[in-house]
């Protein structure tokens, strides 16, 4: 298939790579032109702003860090919705609600349709085409791009309209904000305890407490790796998103909000482009800070 990708930074570069060396054509832009240079250096052809990401392709990408870039490469000057003429798939994570205003209003405004396509599994997942997708959109939409899903995706869920696959990356996020702090907290007491907390995820392989995070994010923590694979400031803005849409939902979600708390707390302490699982800061030694 024939790609537009707007946004090849942190998860954007490795995808595109990944979608070049699967035999897709990929036309490339980022607002830092260094990224778009990568982008090119990686087989991608390069284009001067989203409208140039448009031509002649099946479908327009999108991979952004925030709800106003997002609106922006679409709307904004020599954005996608001017020259677009075919469907747009937002990996990015975004509010639910403006998700679906972005769909109706590039609807009204081209007549194109949008899916949104959140994403779990960081750059190594992104560079690998092993991603989890939780994708909102209309069924033809979703089948027309079973190509691209196929390759980026080791899991791919069609949860709903529009919208849909958004909600579901909210619960991720709740799920992975709070695990990351629960981790934290079992790597101090493992210390603390006078015990190797390296071994820890050898020694809970296999039982309840077992998870992708334990094996992947925990050693990190152990390491005192805080190379970031996904930004704190990134974190903190997806758990505000879950708390701005569990509060209009009227749903309780009181581990969020420590979980969240830490989140504000560790990036007011100047930490936020370090890793997620940067939050072990907030719970390490003076002397080992």
């Amino acid at each position: 298939m024939k790609f537009g990708y707007v946004g090849v930074g942190l998860m954007g570069l490795p995808m595109t790579k990944h979608l070049v060396s699967k035999g897709h054509s990929v036309v490339a832009y980022d607002i830092v032109p260094e990224k778009t240079e990568a982008a090119r250096a990686a087989g991608a052809k390069g284009a001067d702003s989203p409208a140039g990401t448009c031509a002649g392709v099946d479908a327009v990408l999108l991979n952004l860090p925030t709800n106003e870039t997002v609106e922006e490469a679409v709307f904004g000057p020599r954005g996608v919705a001017s020259a677009v003429k075919s469907l747009v798939v937002d990996f990015s994570t975004v509010k639910v609600d403006n998700g679906k205003r972005f769909a109706e209003q590039l609807k009204q405004k081209t007549g194109c349709n949008w899916v949104d396509a959140p994403v779990s599994g960081g750059p190594p997942a992104a560079a690998n085409g092993s991603l989890t997708v939780m994708a909102g959109g209309e069924k033809a939409d979703i089948e027309r791009l079973a190509p691209l899903w196929k390759d980026v995706a080791a899991r791919f869920t069609h949860m709903g309209p529009v919208g849909a696959g958004l909600a579901a990356k909210m619960i991720n996020q709740l799920i992975v904000g709070c695990g990351n702090a629960v981790l934290a907290e079992a790597c101090m007491l493992a210390e603390a305890a006078g015990i190797d907390a390296a071994r820890i995820p050898a020694c809970l392989a296999g039982g309840h407490a077992d998870s992708t995070l334990l094996q992947q994010i925990y050693p990190r923590m152990a390491a005192r790796d805080f190379a970031p694979r996904g930004y704190a400031r990134q974190m903190l803005k997806d758990l505000e998103m879950v708390n701005e849409l569990a509060a209009k939902l009227h749903a309780p979600l009181p581990m969020m909000a420590q979980s969240l708390s830490l989140y504000r707390l560790l990036v007011h302490l100047g930490h936020s482009e370090v890793d997620t699982s940067g939050v072990f800061k907030l719970y390490q030694k003076e002397e080992d800070r």
